[in-house]
């Protein structure tokens, strides 16, 4: 945006009061606008808004607008001029300033004009001249800097408010910080506004995973990236107005992170805490379950019985599965080769006809259970056990992914230059995560593409062995990883 000379650096401070969280769904039902120099009050305007929209107690609750104190007012569409003409060329200013821009910019959008300006969050600015108070709302504020607040939650009122702080803060402001804060290619205002701009500078540019925290410290959103740093700044670029992504930048207060070696190790990561904090806004990978599992329990004579199920994110069992016909073919090889009684086995909700032979006597407890332990421990022996072993976070260490009977078993840093003399002693060095069936798909996808990762430990204490295309890679195919 270029600055209007004839207006020189003048200030558009700006207070809205809606139907809603989000400009999309919700409307304007007052706005009120101040023209401030930087150093007085040059102008003042403010007027309800006919939302069009019925005001939901709540709101009235707060604002004390009511359907009936707006049913005359003029709708935007009427104002949308003469709000253009005020904004137009001036630095927009307001309180958590991306809320009321996102509305104005979005109502204007929707007659027919487009506008945009250079932005100045107050919150942000707070942050800078007066750190380390406990809050920076703005009637907490106010109520530090004794400054006047009339008609709490009206426009005119925090408006108002807004001006007297802005001018409080520029004159103590001997380092014209808010200059570089409304620079055209100054980023400051498109963090969420308790974010501490601390925190994100001193982000890596490596492989990990980043941690979102709420104001109480909670985590409330994990993600992975290849480079930390960029990857955390694109969940602020743009102009989303969806109600998710208002109420995620909103909670925002603090950014932590966790190195990582490699992309493969960023995804069991950030997969792995998603599973540990089920945070609020990650929702994708809480999608990414298998619907079915095979699970044994034991019933109150002693007897074992096999049975197919849904999977609930707590549940353990023996094989998990995204479609239930596979479990299904799978237990009746069990039922078939290890000649266990049908009584015992328990096929879920499927749809496909399953036989079940109902004996009148009971079978052998012990001889039973020993047939379905049988089949259980031959099914986890014939699954693969190794280590995937790729670059660490430094040279002088390696990343290793340990998998056991063909479930992940955990992954952690090993030194580059240590010899190992069983599986044992890589079991001990890395940090045990619960398996789960999306963790194993990267990783066999990350064998199958790079099967010189995949090692072996020989019988003597030489070190580990990388798997040969005609050998090792061979059999871990027979044993059902590829």
């Amino acid at each position: 945006m270029s600055m209007n000379r004839s207006k020189k650096q003048e200030f558009a401070i700006v207070d809205i009061e809606t139907t809603g969280g989000n400009a999309k769904s919700s409307r304007i039902t007052e706005i009120a606008i101040v023209i401030h120099d930087g150093n007085r009050v040059l102008q003042r305007w403010e007027t309800l808004v006919n939302p069009g929209i019925e005001i939901p107690n709540a709101i009235f609750a707060l604002t004390g607008i009511d359907n009936d104190m707006v049913k005359d007012a003029p709708i935007f569409a009427d104002i949308a001029d003469e709000v253009h003409s005020l904004l137009k060329d001036r630095v927009f200013v307001a309180h958590n300033v991306n809320f009321d821009y996102s509305f104005i910019r979005f109502q204007l959008q929707e007659v027919g004009i487009e506008w945009s300006s250079i932005k100045l969050c107050t919150v942000r600015y707070a942050r800078k001249i007066k750190p380390g108070l406990l809050s920076y709302s703005l009637g907490r504020l106010c109520d530090y800097l004794d400054i006047p607040i009339e008609n709490r939650h009206r426009a005119g009122g925090d408006a108002d408010a807004t001006a007297i702080l802005f001018a409080y803060l520029r004159a103590l402001d001997t380092a014209q910080i808010f200059q570089e804060m409304i620079r055209h290619k100054s980023i400051d205002q498109r963090f969420p506004p308790h974010l501490n701009l601390k925190e994100f500078e001193q982000l890596p540019d490596t492989h990990g995973v980043y941690y979102f925290h709420d104001k109480n410290g909670k985590v409330i959103y994990v993600g992975k990236a290849v480079n930390i740093k960029k990857r955390v700044l694109s969940h602020f670029t743009g102009n989303n107005i969806q109600a998710q992504r208002q109420n995620f930048l909103k909670d925002i207060y603090h950014i932590s992170y966790e190195s990582c070696g490699t992309e493969l190790m960023s995804l069991l990561l950030e997969c792995a805490e998603i599973k540990r904090l089920w945070p609020k806004y990650n929702r994708a990978l809480k999608r990414y379950e298998p619907k079915f599992g095979l699970f044994c329990y034991e019933d109150q004579n002693s007897y074992l019985h096999l049975a197919i199920g849904k999977m609930n994110r707590i549940q353990d069992c023996i094989q998990l599965f995204q479609r239930e016909y596979d479990a299904i073919q799978l237990l009746q090889s069990f039922m078939k080769e290890g000649e266990i009684d049908s009584q015992f086995c328990h096929f879920g909700t499927a749809s496909l006809a399953v036989k079940h032979i109902v004996r009148s006597s009971m079978p052998d407890r012990d001889l039973h259970n020993t047939r379905v332990e049988r089949c259980i421990d031959g099914w986890l022996k014939q699954r693969p056990s190794y280590v995937l072993i790729d670059k660490g976070r430094h040279v002088e260490e390696k990343s290793c992914i340990v998998i056991e009977n063909g479930r992940f078993y955990g992954m952690g840093y090993i030194d580059s230059y240590s010899q190992y003399a069983n599986f044992e002693d890589i079991r001990s060095l890395v940090q045990i995560y619960p398996s789960n069936h999306y963790m194993m798909e990267l990783v066999r996808q990350m064998a199958e593409r790079y099967p010189n990762k995949i090692h072996f430990l020989t019988k003597n204490p030489i070190g580990l062995v990388a798997a040969e295309p005609d050998s090792n890679y061979d059999s871990l195919t027979r044993a059902g990883l590829f």
